[in-house]
């Protein structure tokens, strides 16, 4: 299938493209153009959550559909813009009257419910710093970001804190744990010193005005390295700047919208993309609590009438296993821009986007630390198959060589991009030094692998390290290893990433047992239950194998190369450094 196939059918579904003529845009675009297109708050300042909610009801828009939640039991919730001002100011007082003070970090441990929204904007319109969690996180995970955080509130349900609750006492700084019991599903009772959600916002003002700078802390992610606990990326209220305006190029946002992105609120997509972008843009917002299922997902497309949808690659695969048909046999023609993100797109996901919706998919790439979308296949041009895309007018995007020299088209190289675009991160959250590691010869070094052709287009090869990218989520070989050495019969772990068909890359988990302990098909399953346990499914590694020792440099460090390569029956390389027997 040629290129201007996959161009004619997409522009038969759709109004003129919100970004047109892109290279004339790339040679004239500023920032100060978005900037004229923001309300900002009184004296100059800048609120992601004014931005996202409050210039909407001020410019009378207050009694447009801003939230359509839909519960995993079928329940459903609308909520106005007018109504979400309410509900995050509310939010904001409460979490105040609670001792918050600006900067304080709030970290959000909750499924998709409307709470997560008002609390996530809630602290930002307060002036908080807001730590997103997902919510298949195990204890371990949770922990660490609380400590390094130094977490003062944490906003969870019942069945989470009962998750957690043997790694509370360890977070020191933590002072209040809020209490959302959606529609008193829980019969747990509340845990004494904790502080029900409900109760605490009913006695709040719906009033409240921010007070932000565009330089101020917003939201931190962490992300998984190779080494060490993982880091958290901080970012600043500045990155409204970018999120809103990729919204309306990169996913072709307008007002009347109805739009679903399906990723969820403690991955970066799911603030950038779940939240800021959508609801800067003034668009409906479908939210739905419940997992992935095929036939499910169409169904809530057919029956709200989504325009706009913005999903991830594992998902895309799996809706490919169980075929085109499936999705024909719903009424999927509301959708006019279809996207996808986490991990690269293979261009059977693009042909199958066609087949199944009459709409190709477009990728784009990003990453936590960037903040917002930085290359992609827009809605007024071509797609290459396979291709990342082109880079956003206002970023300067290239391919470098190891000495940061620019490298010509088609030569693979770092992926880097020029610091300074308005969603950058400002640091990793006390670890400047391991911040300051990431820039080098005046790029930003992304830690992946590219080229770019003659048209422009950028195309991923790989991760420049070990961190495994699995059903789009970011995992650090070091978090799970560590985890599996704490099992009393652990003597070392070693752990990579497997390919995958549809998860792109599954954890796979290589360990040496401590004296008088047998590597049994038993102990293997004890295995994957303690490291689901600590960790989360999506985490833990999917498979175990035992080895007498694993390899390791002299110095010491686990060879996870070497792992993969003989996993893989791939050239072992450079042995020089492999420690002798």
């Amino acid at each position: 299938m040629d290129h201007p196939t996959i161009e004619k059918r997409a522009r038969d579904k759709r109004q003129p493209p919100q970004l047109q003529k892109y290279e004339a845009l790339r040679k004239s675009f500023s920032w100060a153009q978005v900037e004229k297109e923001l309300d900002w708050v009184p004296g100059g300042g800048l609120n992601i959550a004014h931005e996202c909610i409050d210039r909407h009801c001020e410019g009378k828009r207050g009694d447009v559909t801003a939230m359509v939640w839909v519960g995993k039991n079928g329940e459903e919730e609308r909520y106005t813009y007018e109504q979400m001002r309410v509900e995050i100011n509310k939010c904001a007082n409460a979490l105040t009257s609670l001792g918050m003070r600006k900067g304080d970090r709030v970290f959000v441990f909750l499924d998709r419910l409307p709470e997560t929204y008002f609390t996530i904007l809630g602290t930002l319109k307060a002036g908080g710093v807001v730590g997103p969690l997902f919510s298949a996180f195990g204890p371990d995970p949770v922990r660490d970001r609380l400590q390094d955080s130094g977490a003062t509130i944490l906003v969870t349900t019942p069945e989470l804190r009962k998750r957690i609750a043997a790694i509370l006492p360890q977070c020191a700084e933590l002072q209040h744990i809020v209490i959302v019991n959606k529609l008193g599903r829980s019969k747990e009772p509340l845990v004494q010193g904790d502080v029900p959600y409900d109760a605490l916002v009913a006695k709040a003002s719906a009033e409240f005005t921010a007070t932000t700078t565009r330089d101020d802390y917003s939201i931190m992610h962490y992300t998984s390295g190779t080494t060490g606990k993982p880091k958290g990326a901080v970012h600043r209220h500045n990155s409204v700047l970018q999120q809103y305006v990729t919204g309306k190029w990169c996913l072709d946002l307008r007002p009347d919208d109805i739009y679903w992105c399906t990723a969820d609120p403690g991955w970066v997509t799911g603030t950038s993309y779940g939240m800021i972008a959508p609801w800067s843009n003034g668009v409906t917002q479908l939210v739905y609590e419940g997992g992935f299922k095929a036939t499910v997902w169409y169904e809530l497309i057919a029956k709200y009438k989504v325009t706009v949808w913005y999903t991830a690659p594992t998902a895309i695969r799996m809706m490919m296993k169980i075929g085109v048909e499936a999705a024909k046999r719903r009424d999927t023609k509301s959708l006019r821009f279809i996207a996808s993100v986490g991990e690269p797109l293979n261009p059977e996901g693009i042909f199958f986007g066609q087949e199944a919706f009459d709409l190709p998919f477009h990728d784009n790439w990003w990453q936590t630390e960037t903040g917002g979308i930085m290359v992609a296949n827009y809605a007024e041009a071509p797609i290459k198959p396979g291709s990342m895309g082109r880079p956003i007018p206002g970023v300067e995007v290239a391919i470098v060589d190891d000495k940061g020299k620019t490298v010509s088209p088609g030569t693979v190289g770092n992926l880097a991009v020029k610091p300074g675009w308005p969603s950058m991160f400002q640091t990793y959250w006390r670890n400047e030094a391991m911040y300051k590691s990431k820039f080098k010869d005046g790029w930003y070094i992304t830690g992946d692998r590219a080229h770019m052709d003659a048209d422009g287009y950028f195309w991923f090869v790989g991760r420049a390290d070990d961190v495994i990218n699995t059903a789009g989520h970011l995992v650090g070989p070091f978090e799970v290893e560590s985890a599996l050495v704490e099992h009393p019969a652990v003597a070392e772990a070693g752990v990579i990433g497997k390919p995958d068909p549809i998860a792109m890359e599954v954890v796979k988990a290589f360990v040496s047992l401590r004296e008088g302990y047998e590597p049994t098909e038993e102990l293997r399953r004890e295995l994957l239950r303690f490291a689901r346990g600590k960790l989360s499914a999506g985490v833990a590694p999917r498979e175990i194998d035992f080895l007498p020792s694993l390899p390791k440099t002299r110095s010491g460090k686990i060879m996870r190369r070497l792992l993969k390569a003989r996993e893989l029956g791939l050239p072992e390389g450079d042995t020089s450094t492999l420690e002798e027997d």
